[in-house]
């Protein structure tokens, strides 16, 4: 045994587990004891839940886009607006727990990933916040399309990485995280950004995610009266959307609930340039976990696509290819083409504007609400803001 004290939980079937090189194990292994022991500690959890309110923001409005939804059809729309937490996404939940934890463990230096720049700008702002130096590796690609949350993360105080090996995306920016935090454990922490990699940063990230779902679901019953007919979040690594699904396992266990993540199809599911991994993904190992991921018939990873950075992933977070395995969830996917409509509609029947990320889930709404009966309840997680992706929006829109 590898000495954890709850190896048990570090599996998903048989999804996730601990896959790594031999000097990572200690830091893993007094990673979970440290998590283990703040996760039940009131003063930690004060700290932390007060950072969320008084810092960034939360709790984060659900909000019925009555506009869209008499334009897409006559399901009744509700968006939860995590494009509103301070930093502009989901991340600062995470960074902000996983920065504290870093300071308890007796941690002085952060280093993070990140493909859309949200999860680096997150945490940044939790380093500058907690006086922590603070680095980021961020593919060469996604510096060029992101360029605005390369200029936050500077101004914050941290130093951005830029990574040139192989694709030069997020697979290539957890590589060089991961080398960094092998050469520099004792004291180095590894923000980890999505429900991925070794265990326990799935369960630990997913521990600092799980806010959404429950503030959505108590939120919804309050708005409309009852639970959503669906519940929908877009998925690459998967943490917004394992965030957003985890308070409602049980109403899908017990059928009242249907659990939608949808990914990146890119040009076309049927191209190579997609990164729609539960689609097409077969099981492998790569950043320490055993999961579905694009590759070929010998392994080797292919290069993945996606007009939204942080959805260009070839891996996808272990649970998730569980709850698709035990027919808890469903996995959809949806095109740039299909991603720039709807962020177009946001816009302009909305004054929103939605991240790319956010607007795959988006995009299967809009098909849901065509099709489903008046008055359904969908509920779509809007993991974003879309101004780190104005660039590329009028690129393409030839605006």
């Amino acid at each position: 045994m590898l000495g954890f004290q709850h190896l048990e939980n570090a599996h998903y079937g048989q999804y996730g587990g601990i896959y790594v090189s031999e000097p990572l194990i200690p830091p893993l292994q007094d990673l979970e004891r440290a998590f283990l022991k703040l996760q039940t500690d009131q003063a930690f959890l004060a700290q932390y839940n007060d950072l969320l309110k008084n810092y960034a923001g939360r709790p984060t409005p659900l909000y019925e886009a009555k506009n869209l939804s008499r334009q897409w059809g006559h399901a009744r729309i509700f968006l939860k607006r995590e494009d509103l937490l301070h930093g502009g996404a989901h991340k600062t939940n995470n960074a902000l727990g996983q920065a504290l934890l870093a300071k308890a463990m007796g941690k002085t230096r952060l280093i993070a990933e990140t493909g859309a720049g949200q999860h680096g700008v997150a945490t940044a702002m939790a380093g500058a916040l907690l006086g922590m130096p603070t680095e980021i590796y961020m593919g060469a690609v996604d510096i060029e399309r992101q360029a605005p949350n390369v200029y936050r993360m500077k101004l914050l105080g941290a130093t951005v990485h830029s990574v040139q090996s192989g694709s030069k995306t997020l697979k290539d920016a957890i590589n060089e995280a991961l080398r960094d935090w092998v050469s520099n454990a004792r004291q180095t922490y590894y923000v980890m950004g999505t429900v991925a990699g070794p265990y326990p940063y799935p369960a630990l990230v997913k521990f600092f995610q799980k806010i959404i779902g429950e503030e959505s679901r108590r939120q919804i019953q309050q708005a409309a009266g009852s639970l959503p007919a669906y519940v929908l979040a877009c998925v690459g690594g998967g943490s917004n959307a394992i965030g957003m699904f985890n308070a409602f396992l049980g109403d899908a266990q017990a059928g009242q609930v249907t659990l939608i993540g949808v990914e990146p199809a890119g040009k076309g599911i049927d191209t190579s340039e997609h990164g729609a991994v539960l689609a097409k993904g077969t099981l492998g190992c790569l950043h320490g976990m055993k999961s579905l991921c694009l590759q070929d018939k010998d392994g080797q990873i292919h290069e993945t696509y996606s007009i939204s950075a942080g959805l260009d992933y070839p891996l996808v977070g272990p649970e998730h290819c569980y709850l698709r395995d035990e027919g808890l969830a469903k996995y959809e996917y949806a095109t740039d083409a299909e991603a720039l409509e709807v962020f177009s509609d946001l816009a302009r029947f909305e004054g929103i504007l939605p991240a790319l990320e956010s607007c795959h889930a988006l995009a299967h709404a809009k098909k849901l609400s065509r099709t489903t009966p008046p008055e359904t309840l969908i509920l779509v997680n809007l993991s974003g803001r879309g101004d780190k992706d104005l660039h590329t929006v009028m690129q393409e829109l030839k605006l």
